[in-house]
């Protein structure tokens, strides 16, 4: 299974939330809370990967700094984005996830920014597929 086609099987399918680095990080408590997702592509002009912030993000910030909400997204925002590609397999990309604590992961292809899958996806696409092999042997099973 490849993560183009996590991204197809998704509700939002490759619908990306974004905010501009600028936006103040109540915008960005406000949009998280809107899509109910866990983390935005932080992008100035819509369709670039400029950063990505999360919610842990703005937890982390507040531990140190109570008034990080009244900062910019630019302040507390991921610069370094690791992205996978959509022909990029779903235990590769789940190895990676895990291995770097990551529980989004922007896909990015030809045309640029594709979707974000988060590890709800994966694992749910994991699951899938788990359940069609079961499924598979236990036909084959009771065949005989």
């Amino acid at each position: 299974m490849k993560i183009a086609d996590v991204l197809a099987a998704k509700d939002r399918g490759r619908e990306v939330v974004s905010i501009a680095p600028e936006a103040g990080v109540r915008d960005l408590l406000a949009l998280l809370a809107e899509h109910n997702v866990g983390a935005v592509v932080v992008s100035a002009d819509g369709s670039t990967l400029d950063g990505i912030v999360s919610e842990r993000d703005v937890v982390r910030h507040l531990h140190h700094d109570g008034t990080v909400v009244n900062n910019t997204v630019r302040a507390i925002m991921t610069r370094e984005v690791e992205v996978c590609r959509p022909d990029a397999g779903l235990d590769e990309v789940m190895e990676t996830m895990t291995r770097r604590r990551f529980r989004h992961l922007p896909v990015v292809g030809e045309e640029g920014l594709e979707g974000v899958v988060s590890i709800g996806d994966v694992v749910k696409a994991k699951i899938g597929q788990l359940e069609f092999e079961r499924d598979q042997l236990d036909s084959y099973v009771h065949q005989t």
